[in-house]
């Protein structure tokens, strides 16, 4: 049995553009997408939409196994319950394809090699920026930019008054509600 070929993309962000990914993936039936973080996969709507909808015979196509995974254990984890399903899982920028099936014994080396050396990155780099941030903070000259304008602090406490509550507020303008009670705050002290 032939099934579809659908793809998963995800960015980090809300502002960050989805393109690059699309074009690598290539044209599907269906495309899943996320714009958020992939540290917690509870979130992660998108991914959850696909896991529900793939059926046996399934090609899932990612442009790069950064865009699955957040790290190695993660990564193995989805590609399972994929595999598991029966479909096949293709790493668009590794050229890797994974199935329960006929994965080759060097794409599965090649799988775990390049999700090791991607995750050591992402942690070199998370390293490499909290050395640079404490180091600016030091001299005086970091300091973070404010996750929501003005415009859209004056807009949250405006649907706040009208009664719409504050997690929908929150998730209106794509923050958490931490992030809008400190802006509201902030605004207020201004």
């Amino acid at each position: 049995m032939v099934g579809q070929t659908v793809a998963y993309v995800r960015v980090s962000s809300a502002e960050q553009n989805l393109d690059r990914q699309l074009e690598a993936v290539g044209e599907c039936d269906r495309v899943f997408q996320d714009k958020i973080s992939g540290s917690s996969r509870a979130k992660r709507t998108g991914l959850a939409e696909l896991m529900k909808y793939v059926r046996e015979g399934d090609l899932v196509k990612v442009a790069s196994m950064d865009r699955l995974g957040r790290d190695t254990r993660d990564l193995y984890a989805i590609v399972d319950e994929l595999t598991d399903k029966g479909c096949a899982v293709q790493f668009v920028s590794e050229r890797i394809t994974v199935d329960k099936s006929g994965t080759s014994p060097v794409d599965g080396l090649m799988l775990g090699i390049l999700a090791a050396f991607a995750e050591f990155e992402r942690r070199r780099i998370k390293e490499r920026q909290a050395e640079g941030i404490a180091l600016a903070k030091a001299r005086g000259k970091y300091v973070q930019a404010p996750k929501m304008s003005d415009q859209n602090v004056e807009q949250a406490r405006v649907m706040i008054e009208m009664g719409i509550p504050k997690a929908e507020v929150a998730r209106t303008f794509g923050v958490s509600r931490q992030t809008l009670y400190t802006s509201l705050r902030r605004q207020a002290s201004d």
